[in-house]
């Protein structure tokens, strides 16, 4: 039998909000700024990387003479004019309520999220989440994005729980190959926003967060 909760890693882009959108707009303003045109299906394989990782694969691909850096900064002013100005962007239905059953019984919550650190504290304040984590982690941060399990194997350590008592929450095939390969058990949230996501690898796989609150989690990770 598998272990019990002690600790859940939460992605944020997907899971927590669906920034997906905002980041969409950001990129092809970017793109267009840049003078490149990205085919759907390689912008769809940059789910769950980190923007430096893109910008460098975006470097290459088109030979660009810009610098990995020089596109980040581009693609980040663009997204902070549209999260400051937008105002629908709000959090998933469900999420805030399953943040707090986790840690109203007594989970250690971590984010790991390839978002940028001040992304990530922008989303936290304007919808008061920090009251709940234990720590955020930022992939952007790191040497290597997801899939690479850097992140994940960082989250159980900052929550102080090995492995093996932790879940992960993604939305992405990147970063439920990231979970499995810092052997943790991985959820798949498979929403409406998820678009051409594998999550063959996942070892449980929802399409609500009701379906994963704190009794039937621990089902979940016994089964």
């Amino acid at each position: 039998m598998s272990q019990s909760v002690k600790a859940v890693l939460f992605d944020m882009d997907g899971v927590i909000v669906d920034s997906e959108p905002l980041h969409h707009k950001a990129y092809h303003l970017m793109f267009e700024e840049v003078g490149i045109e990205v085919e759907p299906e390689l912008y769809a394989s940059f789910t769950g990387q980190a923007t430096l990782a893109i910008c460098q694969t975006l470097v290459s691909h088109f030979s660009l003479s810009h610098r990995p850096e020089d596109l980040v900064e581009i693609k980040r002013r663009y997204f902070k004019d549209l999260f400051d100005n937008d105002k629908s962007f709000d959090l998933l239905p469900g999420v805030l309520s399953l943040i707090q059953d986790y840690y109203n019984q007594g989970l250690v919550l971590v984010l790991a999220s390839s978002a940028s650190m001040a992304n990530i504290n922008r989303i936290f304040d304007r919808f008061d989440l920090n009251q709940y984590f234990k720590a955020k982690l930022s992939g952007a941060d790191l040497k290597a994005s997801k899939p690479h399990p850097e992140i994940f194997i960082n989250a159980a350590q900052a929550a102080a729980v090995p492995p093996e008592y932790c879940v992960v929450i993604e939305d992405s095939e990147n970063g439920i190959a990231a979970a499995k390969a810092a052997g943790i058990f991985a959820i798949a949230y498979d929403s409406p926003h998820s678009k051409a996501q594998n999550y063959q690898m996942a070892d449980h796989v929802v399409q609500c967060f009701s379906e994963i609150h704190f009794k039937a989690l621990q089902k979940i990770k016994a089964s």
